[in-house]
């Protein structure tokens, strides 16, 4: 494959994480408020939340194995693409175990959200309050199985209609 072309399909990538994002904040902003409580009219929050970091996901993967095909095994761009690639995979297991435990404490529903650059753990649970009870129980879970520091730990409560 030449070079053109290389750069084509990179070029095309990001212009599709790109798109991807301006979809992203355009879908939510969707959200009207209902008394107290906002409520979100998307399909589901959460829902469309996993779908779109699927999405993000599965672009950054596609773009880090162009970068690993472009170059020679065991060269510093090579191992940084593949090094980025293993941290992805593991922050997408990560938050599908969380997100599991999460739910299995009463909660409808639950998205985890990892941060790459930093230690920083979103967790997005659908309920229309927080208590202390319930960000005790969150943080433990986090800490046990992920070993995260409750500094770098944000709770949200998102209440969305199914």
């Amino acid at each position: 494959m030449s070079k053109r072309k290389k750069i084509i399909i990179m070029s095309s990538l990001v212009f599709l994480l790109a798109l991807t994002a301006v979809l992203n904040v355009l879908l939510a902003g969707n959200v009207i408020a209902k008394g107290d409580t906002a409520v979100v009219t998307t399909s589901n929050y959460f829902t469309t939340f996993r779908t779109e970091r699927q999405t993000t996901r599965s672009e950054e993967l596609m773009q880090l194995d162009s970068v690993i095909a472009l170059y020679e095994e065991g060269s510093d761009r090579y191992n940084e693409a593949v090094e980025m690639k293993l941290r992805i995979v593991e922050m997408m297991e990560n938050e599908l175990l969380l997100e599991t435990l999460i739910k299995s404490r009463g909660f409808s529903d639950a998205v985890v959200s990892i941060g790459m650059e930093s230690d920083n753990v979103n967790v997005f649970i659908n309920s229309s309050e927080l208590n202390l009870n319930t960000a005790l129980s969150i943080f433990s879970i986090l800490k046990d199985e992920v070993g995260v520091a409750p500094g770098s730990i944000i709770i949200l409560p998102i209440y969305s209609q199914v």
